[in-house]
């Protein structure tokens, strides 16, 4: 089943890039008592993800936390070391890497795609979400091949 709007985000352990090395986390303490603007990207380092998601959340951070977001965070099937890498590379300072290397938390959210025709085996869908207190209040899934719903710029008009 896939999430939607008005559902608990599933526990899943994520993987949270820190200077320190990856530390785990569960979804269902760190997303608790604040709002999360959450993007996903098929993989680190990818195109479209690279050239104009991620700098998408980096340009907009402010506007997105002036709009009352307490973390803007990305995932990706990706380990926690290829995200700081990305991060380092994107200049995402601000943005909180949450690695989801065995795509258990997209699995828990029904957002898998099927990547194996380029290689990259399962991986997560290409969306963004609001999830404030644990509960999704905004979810954008892209098509495949698209980039439009779930850009920084789509999530700022539904807050």
């Amino acid at each position: 089943m896939t999430i939607s709007i008005g559902d608990t985000i599933p526990q899943a352990t994520l993987q949270k890039v820190t200077p320190d090395g990856p530390e785990p986390v569960e979804t269902a303490t760190w997303f608790a008592g604040r709002k999360v603007a959450l993007f996903s990207v098929p993989g680190a380092f990818t195109p479209t993800c690279s050239a104009r998601h991620l700098p998408g959340f980096v340009e907009q951070a402010d506007a997105l936390r002036a709009k009352g977001v307490d973390e803007i965070a990305a995932t990706a099937v990706n380990d926690a070391f290829v995200l700081a890498a990305w991060a380092r590379d994107g200049e995402a300072d601000g943005i909180t890497m949450l690695a989801d290397g065995n795509a258990d938390f997209v699995k828990a959210l029904g957002l898998t795609m099927d990547g194996s025709g380029f290689g990259m085996g399962t991986r997560g869908q290409r969306f963004s979400m609001i999830v404030d207190n644990g509960v999704v209040t905004q979810l954008n899934v892209e098509e495949p091949g698209d980039f439009r719903v779930s850009s920084a710029e789509h999530l700022l008009t539904q807050l």
